[in-house]
C-alpha cells in the first residue's frame, strides 16, 4: 500500500461539504522572501525567557511550578522504560493500541515535567534525568504510534524504519526535543555535543526530511475531495515548532514554514464558515485550537505579522464553536467520535478569545481554568509555556458560560436551543442533519438529543474506546456507530449507510422566542432497500413545556419500521402509550419525565445494551454500564404514515 493510500485509510477519510473558495489566508499573504525577512532569525528569536532569566521565572505563579516541581522530584529516578516489539505487534495481534500508547505518552509527559521542573528550580538536578529521557525517546524505532502504522502484510505492527514518516505523535515528539534544546542546549554541550546532534539527526530524518519531500494523506483533501481533518493543523503546529527552534539556517527555515502554512491553508480553506467542527468539541482541541496554536507561534517568530488572520469571520466562528457546542458546565456535543464530557484547555480558549477580541470565550476559558493537577496533558506540550504566562491574567479574569439560547450551524447543519439563554434550566435541544462522510464518521442524520437542567435525558452514546477495528472496514459493525444505537428509525430492516451521498435534504431551522425547531428529511441517509421515498423528521423544543418529534413518511413499501431512542436510564413501560424515564437532576434529587407516543400504533420493549467488547470499555468510562435502547416497532407498518413522540 503507497503511504498516501495508508494516511488516507488511517484519517478514515470522506467527502465533506463542498470546498470553499480558495483563500489562501495564511499562506498568500507574504512570499518566501518576505516570510523570511519577517521571520526572526533563531539566534535572536526569545519565544520565552532564557532559564538564566531568573526574574522572568521566578515571576511566575509559584503554586504551579512548585507542583511541576514535586512531580519531577518524585520521578527522578524514572527508569526510561525500552518499548518491545511485541507491544507494538499487539495492533495486529489483539487490536489493542492502548498498551503501546500508555508508555510512550508516560515517557514524553515525564520529559516534558523534568524540563519545567529545571527551568524552575535550575539547579541542574534534572539534567541527566532529560538527557536520559531524550536519548531513550531517539533510540525509539518510530516516535509514532502502531494505531497508524499501514495496515499491511509488510508491515504488521512494526515500522518499517526505512520509510519514516510524520504521524500526530512524531511531530509531538520533534516539539518535545526542540524545547529542551531551546532551553537547555548550552548545557547539554557541556556534557557532550552529541546530544543536540542527535536531537537535530533524529528531527531532521523522522520529521523535517519526510515533512519535505513526501506526500501525507493528511496534508491535503483525500483522492475522494475529503479536505482534512485536525490531523493538518495539529501535525503543522508542532512542525513549526520545531522548525522555528532546531533549523539554524534561515532560509531553509522560511522554506519549512513556508510549506507548513501552505499545508495549513489546505485544512483552513474548505473548512465550514459557521466554524463547525464536524469532529465534535472533544476534536476542536486538536482542530482549531491547533490552528490557533500555529498562529500564535507564527505571530511570536514574526512580530505579529499574522496577527491580521484573527480578523477573518472563519477564524473567529472556528474558535466560537467551543462555546456554541456546549450543553452544559459537564457535557457537550458528542456527535460523531467526540466525547460527551471532554477536557478543556482553558488558558489555550482564554488565548484564543483574547485574540479574536470576544469576551464571551474569554470568560468560558477563564471559567475552566484550574492550578496545574501534577499532571501533564498528553498532547500539546508547548501550550503550557503559553499558560504559565498568562495564568496570573485568566485568574483574575471574568469567568462565566455564554450557553447561546439558540445557535444553529447551517453548513455542518447542527443546532442546539435552549429553554433560556445564559443558564441550563428547564430543557436544552440538539440535532443534526449533515451528511455520513464527516470526519470520525457515524451513521447518525437526524439524530437528536435531550438534556434537562444540564444532564442527559435521551442520548448520543458517542465513541468507545479505540481499537484496529475503529478504523477499518469494520467500522460499522460497532454497535454506538450504527444508526440503530441512535435516536433513529431502522426502516424495513436498512439502517443508514456511510458515504456522502447519504445526507439530509431539504434542512430548515426556525428559531422563535416560543420554540425553536430543525426540520429535514432523512430518507436520504438510507439506502434504496429502505424504500423510502421522503421521512420528513421535525424535532421541536417547546420552550419551558416539552420537546416533540414529529416524522411523516412515504414509503415505497413498508414491511417493518422500528423508531430507537437511546438514554443512560432504565425507562419503564407505566401503561401503553407511555414510557417513564426515571431522570436524576444534578442535585441528586430524582423525577420521572415521560415520553409518550400512540400506543394503538406501536408497541414499546427496552432493551440494557450489553458492554462487552474491548471497544466498550470507552463507553463505560462515559457512562458506566447503564446504556439502554427503547424500541418502538410499529405494529402495521403502512406506506404513508406520521409519528409523534412528546417528552415531558
Amino acid at each position: 500500500m503507497k503511504l498516501s493510500a495508508f494516511i488516507t485509510l488511517l484519517l478514515f477519510s470522506f467527502v465533506s461539504l463542498p470546498d470553499a473558495a480558495a483563500q489562501r489566508l495564511v499562506s498568500g499573504k507574504y512570499a518566501p522572501a518576505e516570510l523570511e525577512a519577517r521571520l526572526i532569525p533563531i539566534e535572536q528569536w526569545k519565544p520565552f525567557p532564557a532559564v538564566s532569566d531568573r526574574s522572568a521565572w521566578n515571576s511566575l505563579d509559584k503554586a504551579t511550578l512548585d507542583v511541576y516541581l514535586e512531580t519531577a522530584n518524585e520521578n527522578i529516578d524514572y527508569e526510561w522504560p525500552y518499548i518491545p516489539a511485541t507491544k507494538s505487534l499487539l495492533i495486529e495481534r489483539t487490536g489493542d493500541r492502548d498498551e503501546y500508547q500508555a508508555v510512550t505518552f508516560q515517557k514524553r509527559r515525564m520529559l516534558g515535567t523534568m524540563m519545567l521542573a529545571e527551568i524552575y528550580e535550575n539547579k541542574g538536578r534534572f539534567i541527566d534525568p532529560i538527557v536520559n529521557g531524550i536519548w531513550s525517546i531517539c533510540e525509539e524505532s518510530f516516535w509514532g504510534v502502531p494505531a497508524h502504522l499501514p495496515k499491511t502484510k509488510e508491515i504488521s505492527g512494526l515500522i518499517d524504519v526505512t520509510r519514516p514518516f510524520v504521524d500526530l505523535f512524531a511531530a509531538e515528539t520533534a516539539t518535545y526535543l526542540a524545547w529542551a534544546d531551546y532551553f537547555f542546549g548550552e548545557q547539554f554541550d557541556r556534557i557532550s555535543p552529541q546530544i543536540r546532534k542527535r536531537i537535530r539527526h533524529e528531527t531532521q530524518t523522522r520529521i523535517f526530511q519526510p515533512l519535505m519531500n513526501q506526500h501525507h494523506g493528511w496534508m491535503t483533501a483525500n483522492s475522494n475531495g475529503r479536505p482534512p481533518n485536525n490531523w493538518n493543523p495539529w501535525i503543522v503546529s508542532n512542525w513549526i515548532n520545531a522548525a522555528l527552534l532546531l533549523e539554524a539556517d534561515q532560509k531553509k527555515r522560511t522554506e519549512m514554514v513556508h510549506k507548513a502554512i501552505t499545508v495549513l491553508d489546505n485544512f483552513l480553506d474548505p473548512y465550514p464558515q459557521d466554524g463547525g467542527c464536524d469532529e465534535g468539541p472533544s476534536y476542536w482541541g486538536a482542530a482549531a485550537a491547533s490552528l490557533f496554536d500555529c498562529l500564535s507561534l507564527l505571530n511570536l517568530a514574526s512580530g505579529d505579522a499574522f496577527d491580521y488572520v484573527y480578523s477573518d469571520e472563519k477564524v473567529r466562528n472556528m474558535g466560537k464553536f467551543i462555546y456554541r457546542a456546549q450543553l452544559s458546565e459537564d457535557y457537550f456535543l458528542n456527535f460523531a467520535d467526540a466525547d460527551p464530557q471532554p477536557k478543556m484547555s482553558a488558558a489555550m480558549i482564554y488565548r484564543y478569545g483574547e485574540a479574536i477580541q470576544d469576551p464571551d470565550m474569554m470568560r468560558f476559558g477563564a471559567y475552566y481554568w484550574q492550578p496545574f493537577s501534577g499532571t501533564l496533558p498528553n498532547f500539546h506540550y508547548f501550550r503550557n509555556f503559553f499558560e504559565l504566562f498568562v495564568q496570573d491574567e485568566i485568574s483574575l479574569a471574568e469567568k462565566g458560560l455564554p450557553l447561546p439560547k439558540d445557535v444553529w450551524l447551517p453548513d455542518i447543519e447542527v443546532m442546539v436551543a435552549r429553554d433560556q439563554g445564559g443558564t441550563t434550566d428547564g430543557f436544552l435541544l440538539a440535532a443534526k442533519g449533515g451528511h455520513n462522510a464527516e470526519s470520525h464518521n457515524h451513521n447518525d442524520i437526524g439524530n437528536f438529543v435531550v438534556y434537562y437542567d444540564g444532564q442527559p435525558l435521551l442520548i448520543d452514546v458517542g465513541r468507545g474506546t479505540y481499537t484496529r477495528k475503529t478504523f477499518s472496514e469494520d467500522r460499522y459493525t460497532i454497535w454506538y456507530n450504527r444508526s440503530d444505537h441512535h435516536n433513529l428509525p431502522t426502516v424495513n430492516g436498512q439502517v443508514q449507510l456511510p458515504g456522502v451521498q447519504f445526507k439530509a435534504t431539504r434542512v430548515t431551522h426556525q428559531a422563535r422566542p416560543q420554540f425553536s425547531q430543525l426540520k429535514l428529511d432523512i430518507g436520504g441517509a438510507y439506502p434504496d432497500a429502505a424504500g423510502i421515498e421522503s421521512w420528513d423528521r421535525t424535532l421541536i423544543l417547546q420552550r419551558g413545556r416539552q420537546v416533540r418529534l414529529e416524522d411523516v413518511i412515504f414509503l415505497k413499501e413498508a414491511s417493518k419500521i422500528t423508531h430507537h431512542f437511546m438514554t443512560i436510564y432504565p425507562p419503564r413501560i407505566s401503561r401503553p402509550g407511555v414510557l417513564v424515564l426515571p431522570f436524576v437532576g444534578k442535585d441528586g434529587v430524582a423525577r420521572d419525565f415521560t415520553l409518550t407516543y400512540d400506543a394503538g400504533q406501536m408497541e414499546a420493549t427496552v432493551e440494557k445494551v450489553p458492554l462487552e467488547a474491548p471497544e466498550d470499555r470507552g463507553i463505560i468510562s462515559h457512562w458506566g454500564d447503564t446504556i439502554y435502547r427503547v424500541n418502538f416497532e410499529v405494529k402495521s407498518p403502512k406506506k404513508k404514515d406520521r409519528f409523534r413522540f412528546v417528552i415531558e
